[in-house]
């Protein structure tokens, strides 16, 4: 399995930046979206969150939008990757 660092590398994302990454793969609806919004209130603006998911979060990112985040998705054999930073 590939690190967080890995994935961040294969993103347009910052890779010189601090990295957090979330696993809510196992956490059914709502909580992967409300677990990543929450991380993201409380990281600095400069850190690169990392989500690890089961599935495309894709009722995540009209929130995103909305809050002025950057994101890209990987899709793996075994979850799928979120990266999300501000610009």
């Amino acid at each position: 399995m590939q690190s967080a660092a890995a994935i961040v590398d294969r993103t347009d994302a910052p890779d010189d930046r601090p990295q957090e990454t979330i696993d809510v793969r196992s956490a059914g609806p709502p909580e992967p979206l409300q677990r990543t919004l929450e991380t993201l209130v409380e990281l600095p603006d400069e850190t690169v969150l990392v989500q690890r998911n089961d599935r495309v979060p894709q009722f995540l990112f009209p929130k995103l939008d909305d809050r002025g985040y950057s994101y890209e998705t990987v899709e793996r054999d075994d979850d799928v990757v979120t990266v999300i930073w501000r610009d």
